[in-house]
């Protein structure tokens, strides 16, 4: 079990709410549902009220330094089924990846490929105390886009499964301008109360469990509880 899961959730019943798309970049259709992912009515631009406050919040810091600069939001409100179809769909990706027929899998071989998988997606748990941070509303996947609408080089796309994913695996390339890239993004974000996660340049998440390991880690002994559970 990862270790954010050992905090306990004390569900604040905050509601989800629709992120006024027109502040920020985002990839329409988006990518989950140009796969097939199932939403149903249900749509993936939304956040808690705290988390899209201070998203907002993180976009106004960046336009400080850069004004025509904008946050893009890939991904954000993640329904359990979502998850779970692209756990399913990342494991076919790895398979196809490596050019093995899944019919010839032995069970080392998938347990090995689900090692992998899970080192980049959060199980699909429904259980209350487990929840894919991305089901609470209280994560967000983001980049960054210029004034003229492009996004910016961060070195690796979003939800690569690769070393590359890691937030400072470029820290040691000075010639390249990805670790300036990320850590911008990382700036902004922090400064409206945001961590980042761990293993991945482009989460965030803000009082979700994992947001709350980070935060007790910083502050040993101020300990808190998750403010979110699955929605």
């Amino acid at each position: 079990m990862k270790p954010q899961y050992q905090i306990p959730i004390q569900e604040c019943g905050e509601p989800l709410v629709p992120i006024p798309l027109e502040q920020f970049a985002v990839e329409s259709p988006h990518p989950y549902e140009k796969l097939g992912a199932p939403y149903g009515d249900i749509s993936p631009y939304f956040l808690r009220q705290t988390v899209l406050a201070a998203l907002i919040e993180a976009q106004t810091q960046l336009q400080q330094q850069h004004p025509d600069w904008r946050i893009q939001i890939f991904d954000a409100y993640r329904p359990v089924a979502v998850q779970q179809f692209m756990v399913d769909h990342t494991f076919a990706e790895v398979v196809q990846t490596q050019n093995i027929k899944l019919e010839t899998l032995s069970d080392k071989q998938q347990q090995d490929i689900w090692q992998q998988v899970y080192q980049l997606w959060a199980q699909p748990s429904y259980n209350p105390m487990t929840p894919p941070p991305h089901s609470t509303g209280a994560a967000v996947d983001v980049t960054l886009v210029d004034a003229t609408g492009a996004p910016l080089d961060m070195g690796s796309p979003i939800d690569e499964l690769s070393p590359r994913s890691h937030p400072e695996y470029y820290i040691n390339q000075p010639d390249k301008p990805y670790d300036g890239y990320r850590q911008l993004l990382r700036d902004v974000m922090c400064s409206a109360g945001f961590h980042r996660h761990l293993e991945e340049w482009w989460h965030f998440s803000l009082g979700d469990q994992m947001w709350t390991w980070l935060y007790n880690q910083e502050n040993p002994t101020q300990k808190r509880k998750a403010r979110y559970g699955r929605f």
